[in-house]
């Protein structure tokens, strides 16, 4: 059953050896950014419970928040190391953000991707000119290291990446700038990259504001994790069973930090109340919602008496859907 659970968080700058991400680092990829990342606007949601806003990251040239992390962490690069080119792993929307920034500063991309991944998100991949490597399910992250190895290419992870933490955190920035009394932010979370930097933001700026994250329950391990206080590892099988494809990862020791550190609690969705928000989004907000995007507006629609009240921003994090999958979703 979905579940919510808060979260008793301290506010370290670090926590053991690990450094959290600072203000500085993401107002300095906010800097860097500009320009390549849309900024992306505060949308009203008349139609629900609260006052909300939604924060579509789907407008994103690759449409979803990760070309905020991945531009962020490519022009981090020295410049005569990334000439040698850059590779990634992901399940399609890093993947298509690496592209893009290697696109943009002229150098080579290596992508490894599931054989799972909708096509959509390959097709988007290649076209940005990079080189697709289709691997089977649990094999990607050593795929990509195998060429960062032969090509002496730099690696630029989807999230366990202080640089790609920064550049998802100025989602956080821009939320503050539109909305200074925000009460509450729901983003989802998986890896933890998103979650961790727009935490790292809003908490920076406005303490007494609430960060939430949002998971789908058949991919429930940052929930069980937060409510054991470490990491509890799921395998991939069971995380994959959700049909949030973005939400498959796991978190690392870097976004746990984050995690621990900033957020408030977390709430879990079922496949169906995904698949219900991705309707509303489409007939009711006229967004395009991939489910792992829909998550925190299926958080709101059926949980929202777990949640903090107030006036409440939920991260639509991509709209990389299928066309047929949209058309029978909102079909049914």
């Amino acid at each position: 059953m979905s579940s919510a659970t808060p979260a008793t968080p301290t506010r370290p700058v670090h926590t053991g050896a690990v450094n959290l991400v600072t203000l500085e680092d993401i107002t300095a990829a906010a800097e860097r950014i500009a320009g390549h990342a849309v900024r992306t606007p505060l949308v009203p949601a008349p139609w629900a419970d609260r006052p909300l806003w939604i924060k579509p990251e789907s407008l994103q040239p690759v449409g979803a928040f990760k070309i905020r992390g991945a531009y962020n962490a490519v022009a981090s690069v020295d410049p005569a190391r990334r000439e040698r080119g850059v590779v990634a792993y992901s399940s399609g929307n890093h993947a298509q953000a690496v592209a893009y920034a290697a696109r943009a500063f002229g150098v080579p991309a290596w992508i490894v991707v599931p054989e799972d991944t909708p096509r959509v998100k390959v097709d988007a991949t290649r076209a940005h000119g990079a080189e697709v490597v289709l691997v089977k399910t649990g094999e990607r992250e050593s795929a990509a290291y195998a060429i960062v190895e032969r090509e002496d290419a730099t690696l630029i992870p989807p999230f366990d990446d202080p640089r790609v933490i920064a550049g998802q955190g100025t989602i956080g920035l821009e939320i503050i700038a539109d909305l200074p009394d925000v009460d509450l932010v729901l983003a989802p979370v998986s890896g933890g990259g998103l979650i961790s930097g727009v935490a790292a933001a809003i908490k920076a700026l406005r303490p007494e504001a609430q960060v939430w994250a949002v998971e789908p329950e058949l991919a429930g391990d940052t929930a069980e994790s937060l409510a054991k206080g470490e990491l509890v590892p799921w395998s991939v099988a069971d995380r994959n069973r959700t049909i949030a494809d973005g939400l498959r990862s796991q978190p690392s020791p870097l976004t746990f930090a984050h995690q621990q550190a900033y957020v408030d609690g977390i709430v879990t969705v079922s496949e169906d109340e995904i698949r219900s928000a991705v309707t509303t989004l489409a007939h009711r907000a006229h967004l395009i919602a991939e489910p792992s995007g829909a998550v925190t507006t299926a958080a709101v629609l059926h949980h929202s008496d777990k949640l903090p009240t107030g006036k409440t921003v939920a991260v639509l994090s991509g709209g990389n859907i299928d066309p047929d999958a949209l058309a029978t979703l909102l079909q049914a």
